[in-house]
């Protein structure tokens, strides 16, 4: 812990003190099978590569060096090497036989930072611990990336929402639920990190070739598998199986992975007592046949299945101040069964015409089946505790300030159906490449709502906002009963979509300095059809660009620039507002986008490690302004309103500890927006202040021993209103989001470890470990429940609070 203090505050320095760097690779045969055990040498230093073929060594920066690659199957290969990165480099070549012609293959370092986007690495995602782990998780402890609810994967970028962020599973956008209201309905996030080989991000500012969103990209490749292997995790929270095998002679390969979830664990640690039996399944599968070396052919899967059956019993919250507690008891009926069915399926086809063009088509539907049936009747009693340390009553309620009821009916139905066909292509040539796409997609969404709420305070019922009001009992209401809400609402939507790019390429020396720059545009027309009724067609020009340099200077820096006109074209969540109308003639939002980031690279203790840091600006026009509701958005359903974003993101990565990837994250942000020109007030997403740690660890005397620590901390977000409230008359922010979550666990085996005898001969990899998660016990909220005293006509707004400390174990093997 010293060390880390004493870098944090010397980094400057150390920066340019070192001479070291690493060196990484695989070495394939000619039918790109890994080669284990080939020696790796320069001089005095030396390593071999494991079973997938993959080797680390420490090079001289800056420093020419003559490197062997020695096998006794195959040929010699001898190479000079000069490491003119700092953070390291790549080599990876390919190994022939004795009467095989040789080949070198060098995979350039630098290409995912000069176009934006960050890489992460599996390997993390797979170690690293969280509420909902997986690739979302790692997210959340980048700098511009935020979410105060542990048990959802929704994430916002950068004062944007859920909804603005594109997500890609090989080159296939992805989506989310429609009716989701809370984190522990959410179950599964469609990406499966066991199948996960690459895991590209950009927080902004992102390339034309990417879709039409406001905020970011995740752009996530599958492996195709090189041996045959099945993968099983199991823990108190659920289970997957992984099975994977290369079938016919390396031509046909196939993956597939089979999840459960149970989040009743997270659950059962709230204030709320419930019956709770939850059923979070999905099956996955990716198959890729090469046909011929010209021509390959891949599928993509996918069903999952979320029954989410909750039966609240009681609920008891203590909360207000030290001086003044108060104590919130209820108690429930009824309970809540929702269902969501989701099928997706994806055919492409790679198509090599030339040595310079490279052509994929892609058609693919995705239906959603989402049912949120629940009839809930909640009697609570609010009331003063008792802080007389001398009285008999010490510590209980002595004094009810409230006493009411409610009863929520909802029986909401949504089938959406989203079927398209895209082309894309890659013309390369020299140091220049041309990217192109078409896209023609439909949706057919069928929604039915029948939801109503009636309130109840001490036998007088709560009307609407906007209604007369009842002030009984000081004098007397004749007129009829009406719910605090209703809603009965039935559509039928259809939107038809047509979209493509034009991407330019460029990599080239200007005096010694190498550059990168992407110049394209995007067009997107659309027509929306809403019960029966055709809206005009829209289109929207997107026009984009990124420049980088790095200099030819001792120091390893990269600056990078882009620039761009980001517009989305509403979806069906977005035409929808809050009482379930649709507003046929909304508008496109659009954002322009400045970002400025500078990359340093550098060694200390002999290690790499990497400084990021970013500036952006974002100004947006034709806002549809929304309120959020745990996890759910409710749009206004217009473009009212103007807003702007702007911030600065900052990250240090590298081994703190040698061999283990870890990184601080430091991120401000301001977002407000103007609605009907009322004036400026902070967004939603408006989140100041974010830092996040994510490190590992292991125990030098016992280096199979594994620490890996997540923590985050988040400034309050505004929120926690009742959902009529005016946002201009209610601008309270929830409490501080505070979270660390540690993860210990031992390696019996892996891939640096293998036993010929024994019983773990038979594991490729087996470890095992304990999770505690919210290791602190802090109480965090994302919500509040609101209860009203007829009598004094305050409203009380009683925080919804998170997971508590919960302990999971889980085992990990690989057969």
């Amino acid at each position: 812990m010293k060390k880390v203090i004493f870098f944090i505050y010397f980094i400057p320095l150390f920066g340019l003190a070192q001479n070291m760097t690493i060196l990484k690779g695989t070495v394939k045969n000619i039918n790109e099978q890994p080669i284990e055990g080939v020696s790796i040498s320069y001089g005095n230093s030396g390593t071999t590569t494991d079973k997938k073929g993959k080797y680390q060594i420490r090079v001289p920066y800056k420093k020419e060096i003559t490197i062997t690659f020695n096998h006794i199957s195959h040929k010699t290969f001898i190479k000079k090497y000069t490491a003119k990165n700092r953070n390291g480099g790549r080599l990876s070549i390919i190994l022939s036989t004795k009467t095989e012609e040789l080949k070198e293959i060098i995979i350039r370092e630098n290409k995912q930072s000069v176009s934006g986007l960050k890489k992460i690495d599996v390997a993390i995602v797979k170690n690293v611990i969280g509420a909902n782990a997986g690739v979302e998780n790692v997210l959340m402890t980048l700098p511009g990336v935020n979410n105060n609810n542990e048990l959802s994967t929704q994430y916002n970028v950068r004062g944007g929402n859920f909804d603005e962020n594109l997500v890609y599973v090989n080159g296939i956008e992805v989506y989310r639920p429609f009716l989701i209201r809370s984190g522990q309905q959410e179950g599964l996030s469609f990406i499966n990190p066991n199948m996960v080989q690459n895991i590209n991000f950009s927080a902004g500012g992102f390339q034309a070739k990417y879709g039409d969103k406001l905020s970011s990209v995740l752009d996530i490749t599958y492996r195709k598998p090189t041996e045959l292997s099945t993968t099983l995790d199991i823990s108190l929270l659920g289970a997957s199986a992984t099975f994977e095998a290369p079938i016919i002679k390396e031509k046909l390969t196939s993956i597939s992975s089979f999840r459960y979830r149970d989040n009743s664990l997270f659950v059962n640690s709230k204030q709320i007592e419930t019956n709770f039996n939850p059923k979070f399944l999905d099956f996955q599968t990716y198959v890729s046949y090469e046909a011929s070396k010209y021509l390959k052919v891949n599928f993509l899967g996918n069903f999952s299945i979320n029954n989410y059956n909750y039966t609240p019993i009681s609920r008891r919250t203590r909360f207000g101040t030290i001086a003044a507690p108060l104590e919130l008891n209820v108690f429930y009926n009824g309970q809540e069964q929702d269902n969501y069915l989701t099928l997706f399926g994806a055919l492409s086809s790679e198509y090599k015409a030339t040595d310079f063009l490279t052509l994929t088509a892609t058609a693919s539907r995705y239906n959603t089946q989402e049912e949120e049936h629940y009839d809930i009747a909640a009697a609570y009693r609010l009331g003063e505790v008792d802080t007389n340390i001398g009285s008999e009553n010490f510590g209980n309620v002595d004094f009810s300030e409230g006493i009411g009821s409610q009863l929520n009916h909802a029986r909401n139905d949504l089938d959406a159906l989203i079927t398209n066909i895209q082309i894309k292509g890659n013309y390369k040539i020299d140091k220049s490449q041309l990217d192109f796409g078409i896209k023609l997609q439909k949706e057919d969404i069928r929604d039915r709502i029948r939801e109503w709420e009636v309130i109840d305070s001490l036998g007088f019922s709560i009307r609407p906002p906007n209604h007369i009001a009842n002030n009984q009992p000081y004098e007397p209401f004749e007129g009829p009963i009406i719910p605090f809400k209703n809603i009965r609402v039935e559509n039928e939507v259809q939107i038809d979509r047509i979209s493509g790019y034009l991407q330019f390429n460029k990599r080239l020396f200007w005096n010694e300095n190498k550059i990168w720059y992407n110049i394209g545009v995007r067009a997107h027309t659309w027509k929306v059809t809403g019960n029966g009724i055709r809206s005009k067609k829209q289109t929207i020009i997107s026009p984009r660009a990124q420049f980088s340099i790095k200099p030819n200077s001792e120091k390893d820096l990269l600056y990078r620039a882009s620039f761009g006109w980001y517009s989305q074209p509403p979806s069906y969540r977005e035409l929808r507002d809050a009482s379930g109308n649709i507003n046929l003639a909304l508008k496109a939002q659009n954002s322009i986008h400045f970002v400025t980031g500078l990359e340093y690279s550098f060694n200390l203790w002999r290690r790499p490690f990497k400084l990021t840091t970013e500036f952006y600006y974002k100004n947006l026009t034709n806002v549809n302004s929304y309120t959020l509701d745990n996890v759910r958005i409710r749009y206004r359903a217009d473009n009212n309103a103007t807003a702007y974003a702007h911030g600065l993101d900052v990250r240090l990565n590298g081994e703190f500890v040698p061999g283990s990837d870890s990184w601080v994250s430091l991120g401000y942000l301001k977002t407000e927006e103007n609605i009907d020109n009322k004036g400026a007030i902070a967004r939603p997403s408006d989140q100041r202040i974010k830092f996040g740690i994510l490190f590992q660890d292991y125990v030098p005397s016992l280096p199979n021993l594994k620490v890996y620590l997540n923590l985050v901390y988040n400034t309050g977000v505004p929120g926690g209103s009742p959902s009529y409230a005016d946002v201009y008359q209610f601008q309270e922010r929830l409490r501080d989001y505070k979270r660390a979550d540690l993860g210990v666990s031992y390696v019996f085996t892996d891939a640096n470890k293998q036993f010929k005898t024994g019983w773990l001969s038979k594991f490729k990899e087996l470890s095992t470990g304990l999770e505690l998660f919210n290791m602190f016990d802090i109480q965090n909220s994302i919500t509040n429940t609101w209860v009203r005293d007829v009598y004094s006509k305050n409203q009380f707004g009683i925080p919804n609070f998170m997971t508590g400390r919960v302990l999971n174990f889980k085992l990990a093997m690989k057969l």
